[in-house]
């Protein structure tokens, strides 16, 4: 590889490193620190800066093309992935309320496990013995980490595996209602945080409009705590633009490898700033869980390159008119659409 090509591709993933682990912390101080115990009304302020954001991107900057999608298909496969999306951002910021971004993060790890799984169960997908072997010890470390966890929150725990079930459940129906179209993570942003600060801003309102009006009052200084919220808005749509960034810059082994690192990076640098308590066991089952998800990387690349061209993957594109029919609500838009 040319020495220019290794310079990008580092610093690449040193930009989505410090994006990723940044947003993580800030939000982590906005629950702890600044006592902002309200995790909807932090998640749609991401989704309002991410929207401001992608739309200054693409509209005004004009750094990325827009990908058009017709107004049905906005409605009938954007928004079903922008209400899960939504799920995934509001349960990853509730956890972080009540169990420590090293627990967290570890619980996350936990995702390819729950894919494999929902992939198996609701598509009848066929996963070589590989697959499955290199579930183990994502398992093993998951559990391990779970028992030994001094700082254990039951419903942060919760919230958090229910967000692996989530982003699962994104990346399948990514596969099956946007098949067509060639997102990438700012026209993702650019259509889904609309939808989603819709989905969360009524809710949002209704649960903790209250709350904030009285934290406001009791806050010794809200407008600067304030600042900080927004800015987490900010670097999480930067984060959005940086993923873009390393997908582009790296191999798939490469960008598997940096995300597990990424893990690690976020685990040592939460300890180091909130000094939350962990245990010699729950550092190894978090040490088993990230080998484990990067060897699951490793062997669903080496697969891939394995699979002969024309092999079909679930869920994979429908072939006909007829395929698409669970997606078109009215028969007689049919014709003409497809």
């Amino acid at each position: 590889m040319e020495e220019g090509s290794v310079f990008r591709s580092l610093l690449a993933i040193l930009q989505w490193w410090g994006f990723n682990v940044t947003v993580i912390i800030m939000n982590k101080w906005i629950f702890q620190k600044l006592d902002f115990k309200f995790p909807l009304s932090v998640s749609c302020v991401h989704f309002i800066c991410s929207s401001i954001g992608a739309y200054i991107v693409i509209k005004i900057l004009k750094l990325k093309p827009l990908i058009l999608v017709e107004p049905e298909d906005r409605w009938r496969r954007i928004f079903p992935m922008s209400f899960v999306f939504c799920i995934n951002i509001v349960l990853g910021n509730v956890s972080l309320r009540y169990i420590p971004v090293s627990f967290m993060q570890t619980i996350k790890s936990f995702t390819p496990a729950t894919t494999v799984v929902l992939q198996w169960l609701v598509w009848r997908k066929y996963f070589d013995w590989r697959i499955w072997a290199s579930l183990v010890p994502i398992v093993g470390g998951i559990l391990l980490t779970s028992v030994t966890e001094l700082s254990f929150n039951m419903f942060g725990f919760c919230a958090a595996l229910f967000g692996c079930l989530a982003t699962s459940t994104k990346t399948i129906l990514a596969e099956s209602l946007l098949h067509g179209y060639k997102f990438d993570s700012i026209n993702t942003v650019y259509y889904m945080a609309p939808f989603a600060t819709m989905i969360l801003g009524i809710p949002a309102l209704l649960l903790e409009g209250n709350g904030i009006l009285s934290w406001f009052d009791a806050h010794p200084s809200p407008w600067s705590a304030l600042t900080i919220i927004f800015s987490s808005g900010v670097l999480a749509f930067c984060l959005n633009f940086s993923i873009f960034y390393v997908i582009h810059s790296t191999t798939a082994v490469t960008f598997n490898v940096a995300g597990n690192l990424k893990v690690a990076v976020a685990v040592m640098v939460s300890w180091l700033i909130f000094r939350n308590p962990i245990s010699y066991m729950n550092a190894v089952g978090c040490g088993i869980t990230l080998v484990g998800c990067t060897f699951y990387g490793y062997v669903r690349h080496k697969l891939s390159q394995q699979q002969q061209p024309g092999t079909p993957r679930t869920p994979r594109t429908p072939r006909n008119k007829m395929e698409l029919l669970p997606l078109v609500n009215n028969n007689d838009k049919l014709e003409g659409k497809v």
